[in-house]
């Protein structure tokens, strides 16, 4: 190796550590700025054409034209309004559903060995490698069979089983993370193993189960196919209902972009209140 190319190999391995300390902050702070308006900029054009007349919407970037009779025209329909509501309830059903499945599948699969926690992983492994897509013809069938189409429970027990199994295994490492070693004192003080768990491990593990509660609400209020396939008229979703804005005369992107607003206000303010439990769960 000649001295030049000894000299240049460490400038281009540490390219980080030689700039200065302004320069060091200067290019994360690029960085930083680059990140936010990669995601931020969609929800902003978003923001715009919602606000933006019919005859306006193909181009946003100019006009001074701008108005509220689109979120108007969206609240005024009822199945807006019925679909708002029925996606919060089946949202808010489903995440309390699977916590509580999921809570004592994950503690099971942390703390026991044998025959049924084994059989168990393996028939949620087996699911996780089932492709997501694939469930939808069964499971309309299945639900046309029991007579819970386009219902509640037609919803319902879709999402928690997706929910168990995708979440089973982070709850299993939650568990993982907390010292079974006070479990064992409170059975030996007296408390039976269900009592250990909710008198011991179940309150060590609500930053984890906070976290999950966030994960599984925004899911369900996000999922689009189960809700396309599995309902009809009696439930609307209204991730559904956003989607029939596009019909055979066009798109009404004014409306579209307006309901979709209305749907980014639910989920940003969970995020918002649900951030630090979160963090803190995904640290445990």
């Amino acid at each position: 190796m000649s001295t030049i190319e000894a000299i240049q190999a460490p400038r281009s391995r540490y390219f980080f550590e030689a700039l200065a300390p302004g320069g060091r902050r200067a290019f994360f702070l690029l960085g930083t700025v680059a990140t936010c308006l990669l995601f931020a900029f969609p929800v902003f054009w978003l923001v715009l054409t919602s606000l933006r007349p019919g005859y306006a919407v193909y181009y946003v970037h100019r006009g001074s034209d701008f108005t509220l009779d689109n979120f108007r025209e969206v609240l005024s329909q009822e199945i807006v309004l019925k679909a708002l509501w029925n996606s919060f309830a089946i949202a808010t059903l489903a995440t309390v559903l699977s916590l509580g499945v999921t809570a004592t599948s994950g503690y099971m699969l942390s703390r026991f060995r044998g025959t049924i926690p084994t059989a168990w992983f393996g028939a949620i492994y087996v699911f996780r490698c089932v492709p997501y897509v694939s469930w939808v013809l069964p499971l309309y069938f299945v639900t046309r069979a029991m007579g819970i189409f386009d219902t509640y429970w037609g919803l319902l027990l879709p999402h928690v089983a997706v929910h168990i199994c995708f979440f089973s295994w982070i709850m299993k490492g939650f568990f993982d993370g907390i010292d079974p070693s006070m479990e064992y004192a409170a059975m030996i003080d007296g408390c039976s193993r269900w009592g250990a768990f909710l008198r011991v491990a179940l309150p060590a593990a609500v930053p984890g189960l906070t976290a999950l509660a966030v994960l599984c609400w925004l899911y369900t209020w996000n999922e689009f196919l189960f809700a396309l396939i599995l309902t009809a008229q009696n439930t609307p979703i209204l991730t559904v209902v956003m989607a029939q804005f596009v019909h055979e005369l066009g798109m009404e992107w004014h409306l579209m972009s307006a309901t979709a607003v209305l749907a980014l206000g639910p989920a940003l303010i969970v995020t918002i209140f649900g951030q630090k439990y979160v963090i803190r769960g995904l640290k445990i």
